[in-house]
């Protein structure tokens, strides 16, 4: 009976898929369903705790992405904006230093006219002190001529001397004198 024993063994063997028995697979159903239990179960307690934790993360990134765009944007419009001032600070130095130009200019023009006026007072007490020392010295040559004169009349008169020496005398003092004295 060895031989009957073998083919039952091999029909019982036939009769297990791939040598499964019904224990193991109850087995096996109960561990799938103790995985899927423990699956949910993790899903609840770690999974979606994790999954809101970078879901919260994501959105903190986005926001810190949208933050420094929205700052960018700013900073490009403040650079912007400064970049227009300091245009119009030059425009306005500019327009400073052309004023402050146009005053020295003025001013300048202005001293210009004063010292001309000046120069101008200056000549004209110089021409007016001229012609007082021109007729203080006519004035000077006047009471010489009278003094010649007289010292001539004197001469003459104490000489007695004729009237052609006594004309004489009297050519001689006046082209000694010059005619410009006579012209005054």
């Amino acid at each position: 009976m060895p031989t009957t024993e073998v083919v039952t063994e091999a029909a019982e063997e036939m009769q297990r898929i791939f040598n499964l028995d019904a224990q193991l697979i109850h087995d096996a159903v109960i561990l799938a369903i103790n995985i899927f239990i423990l699956f949910l179960l993790a899903s609840f307690f770690l999974f979606n705790p994790v999954r809101e934790l970078l879901k919260k993360r994501k959105d903190a990134i986005d926001a810190d992405i949208a933050n420094a765009k929205k700052d960018k944007e700013e900073a490009a419009a403040l650079k912007n904006e400064y970049d227009a001032k300091l245009r119009d600070a030059d425009k306005e130095a500019d327009a400073i230093l052309g004023e402050a130009r146009k005053k020295a200019l003025a001013r300048e023009e202005q001293i210009v006219d004063e010292a001309r006026s000046e120069a101008g007072r200056i000549i004209e007490r110089a021409n007016a002190e001229i012609e007082l020392e021109k007729k203080r010295a006519a004035d000077d040559m006047k009471k010489e001529m009278i003094a010649v004169a007289a010292a001539m009349a004197g001469k003459v008169v104490s000489a007695s001397i004729d009237t052609q020496v006594q004309e004489s005398l009297v050519d001689e003092t006046l082209n000694e004198m010059g005619d410009n004295v006579w012209q005054s």
